[in-house]
């Protein structure tokens, strides 16, 4: 089995703050929550913030993204029709329907590309739409816990990932890719456990 970041290795930077802005540009109040979740990614990136912290965040601007709910399948499809040519055709070709799409995206996202994927295999993050919150991040270890949730002790056969944010994911890959800009760059070999 083999498991696909998806920001920065299928799609060419990071789709959540693609489809932020693409919202902001959609109702311009949003863009008040804009230094608050760049302040927020900045902190938990640099270890001086805790996941909950950045939830917590992420919730709020979720609340006021989300006040339209009946229409989030017609933005992501249109977010999808301008952001589409961001999909790497190179490594879309290497899925196959078994292989699994792992990202920190809402699950909600890949609702407008699923016919391209080639899998229906996608774990991302879980957003509870009646509470406009999100039930599950799935970011760092989270990756891991959701993964063996549903997948058990499984080894990954080929890990691609274009972050050592996958680390976790990384201590269960037999082969892990480094990817830039959907091009391998590097082949690591784990350590053996």
């Amino acid at each position: 089995m083999r498991v696909f970041d998806f920001d920065n290795t299928i799609y060419d930077g990071e789709s959540s703050i693609d489809f932020a802005f693409y919202m902001i540009r959609n109702f311009r109040k949003i863009i008040l929550y804009i230094p608050m979740i760049l302040f927020s990614l900045a902190g938990y990136k640099m270890c001086i913030m805790s996941r909950e912290k950045l939830e917590s965040v992420i919730n709020r601007f979720f609340a006021g993204v989300m006040e339209q709910t009946e229409k989030t399948e017609i933005f992501v499809n249109r977010f999808w029709e301008k952001n589409a040519r961001k999909l790497n055709r190179s490594m879309l070709e290497l899925i196959r329907p078994e292989d699994i799409i792992i990202s920190a995206s809402p699950i909600f996202l890949f609702g407008g590309i699923r016919g391209v994927l080639n899998t229906e295999n996608i774990i991302g993050t879980d957003v509870d739409f009646e509470r406009k919150r999100i039930t599950w991040l799935n970011f760092g270890e989270n990756k891991l816990k959701r993964y063996r949730e549903m997948y058990g002790d499984k080894r990954i056969d080929m890990l691609f990932t274009d972050s050592y944010n996958d680390k976790d994911l990384m201590m269960i890959s037999r082969k892990i890719f480094i990817v830039k800009k959907g091009v391998i760059v590097k082949r690591l070999v784990p350590k053996k456990r």
